[in-house]
């Protein structure tokens, strides 16, 4: 019905093209066409792509923020920077109105809400929103870390967290809670923490109904339904849920604990045991009773508490 319909609409075309040769970066496979770094042999669908790919060869960022004077590759990447300083969010979700300074981000937050998980792991079997994150979680399967921290050695699967990493040497916090006016190292940390505030838990279990502020905190948590703890330490064998319990346990091994107090001096395996500890001298309980008001020190100790409101 619809080929009938626009079959009525059809004509014939009589203009001319030049024919051209297409440049030597540019490849066909499976009827798409293809674009090559000619330095490490990777592919792009969008010459666009490519070209800002090959900056991280040449270390070429000819567009310059006149504001704070950061450069990028392509001069979309500017654009787009640039609405972080006039908070410039043209992408709004017509189901609940959240806006984004950028399209792709859009993308990523609408499937939220319809749980689309188009892209799939051809090793495991596990499903993503984004083709990004799809890539960067087969690095667990090849314990692929190409992000490696100049001050300390230490290496990431992903670039953000090297970004966010190395604030933590430097003691750059430039994201900051209007609300609260609390500091973080990234701007995913700041809007996870906000959702202490709203109350937001729009990540939710579908196996046991539990909702969480994070979506990482969810994929942890589905570990425990099931009983996958794919971080194996290459020494004992011994298997983690959580990466970050791999990197404790490893210092175990070596007995060395590289998180060190700078009011005392003590030292501990993981940062965030050595954030726990700092609270013993600044006197900061951040979990609060909402029956009583009665302040923790660690989540795990409002836990416990609240069940002697609920008998529990």
């Amino acid at each position: 019905m619809m080929e009938d319909k626009l079959s009525e609409y059809k004509v014939e075309c009589k203009k001319l093209f030049k024919q051209i040769d297409f440049p030597d970066d540019r490849k066909k496979k499976k009827g798409k066409t293809l674009y090559q770094c000619d330095i490490c042999k990777k592919t792009f669908t969008l010459k666009f792509n490519l070209t800002a790919h090959k900056s991280i060869h040449t270390g070429e960022r000819p567009y310059q923020c006149d504001i704070c004077g950061k450069s990028f590759p392509v001069n979309c990447h500017l654009t787009r920077h640039k609405r972080l300083h006039t908070d410039d969010k043209p992408y709004r979700c017509d189901i609940c109105g959240m806006s984004f300074f950028i399209g792709s981000q859009l993308t990523k937050h609408i499937r939220t809400h319809t749980g689309e998980r188009p892209y799939h792991c051809g090793i495991c079997g596990k499903s993503f929103s984004l083709s990004s994150t799809l890539y960067e979680h087969k690095r667990i399967h090849t314990d692929e870390r190409p992000y490696l921290c100049d001050i300390c050695g230490r290496s990431f699967s992903r670039k953000y967290c090297l970004t966010s990493h190395k604030r933590r040497h430097t003691g750059e916090k430039p994201h900051n809670c209007d609300i609260c006016g609390k500091s973080f190292t990234g701007g995913s940390y700041l809007t996870t923490h906000k959702r202490i505030h709203t109350g937001e838990r729009p990540f939710h279990c579908e196996i046991c109904g539990k909702a969480f502020s994070a979506s990482s905190t969810l994929t942890i948590h589905k570990r425990i339904h099931t009983g996958e703890r794919p971080f194996h330490c290459d020494i004992c064998d011994k298997a983690f849920s959580r990466s970050s319990d791999l990197g404790k346990h490893k210092h175990l091994h070596i007995d060395e604990r590289p998180y060190h107090c700078d009011i005392c001096g003590k030292s501990f395996i993981g940062s965030s045991y050595l954030i726990i500890h700092k609270r013993v001298h600044t006197g900061e309980r951040p979990y609060h009773c909402d029956i009583c008001g009665k302040a923790f020190t660690q989540k795990g100790g409002l836990t416990r508490h609240i069940r002697t409101h609920t008998d529990q």
